[in-house]
């Protein structure tokens, strides 16, 4: 069945306008306009210093943008209050910073901190797709690496994002693992129509992932290309 009309007339859950951001006389992005669907999951390649982790810092306001804006449902970010911009769009940064104390309290923390409910029930079920089950009471000081990574994800899903920005998602863990996060980000997706924006150094992870991916060429130029192209120049 083809999209109906309406569908069709709705804004992109994740649009830029023109991004532009400079520090000193560096151009970092340079005029980047991208446009991402709801449900859609788009990688972000490019050599270390191209400003990739810098665009997920725009995306979200922990930067400004010397120029251009960001659209959320075809709202502009800036007229969003933070709070509310913080909930509709989750980042995860490559080195993520829990709380003192157990993984429910960390988990949890966004619900909290708004005074909304919580439903531990939910939590520990995404503990356990994440493949990390029983651990809801350990102290976070007794993770390792990829454990805590993996609760700082559990704890932006808990807070049902409409957007989930990922700075190079499975950094710290082993194949086995990273499988088993790749395979719940998709099917997350796929159920709650999450956007997802993922910086990877992995080629082959951006195809696994997705469709399409921004490659960023370390001069402020970003280009949107099929996956598939990437992993075959690979070949």
């Amino acid at each position: 069945m083809g999209r109906t009309d309406d569908a069709l007339d709705q804004p992109p859950t994740l649009e830029t306008d023109e991004l532009t951001y400079r520090i000193a006389d560096r151009t970092v992005l340079d005029a980047v306009s991208v446009a991402v669907a709801d449900g859609e999951m788009l990688a972000v390649v490019g050599p270390s210093g191209a400003g990739k982790s810098t665009f997920l810092r725009l995306l979200v306001r922990l930067d400004e943008p010397t120029a251009g804006t960001v659209r959320y449902g075809g709202c502009d970010y800036r007229t969003l209050d933070p709070q509310t911009l913080r909930k509709r769009v989750g980042l995860i940064p490559q080195q993520s910073a829990l709380v003192e104390g157990t993984v429910r309290e960390n988990v949890t923390l966004g619900p909290r901190l708004r005074d909304e409910p919580v439903d531990d029930a939910a939590a520990v079920r995404l503990l356990e797709r994440l493949g990390l089950p029983g651990t809801m009471e350990r102290d976070v000081s007794t993770l390792s690496g990829g454990e805590a990574q993996r609760v700082a994800l559990a704890r932006t899903l808990v807070n049902d994002p409409d957007v989930l920005l990922l700075d190079e998602p499975t950094a710290s863990l082993d194949a086995d693992t990273e499988a088993t996060v790749e395979s719940v980000l998709c099917d997350l997706a796929a159920e709650r129509s999450l956007t997802v924006v993922a910086v990877t150094h992995d080629v082959e992870q951006a195809g696994r992932l997705a469709t399409d991916a921004l490659v960023f060429d370390g001069d402020g130029g970003v280009e949107r290309e099929p996956t598939a192209r990437l992993v075959g120049a690979r070949k």
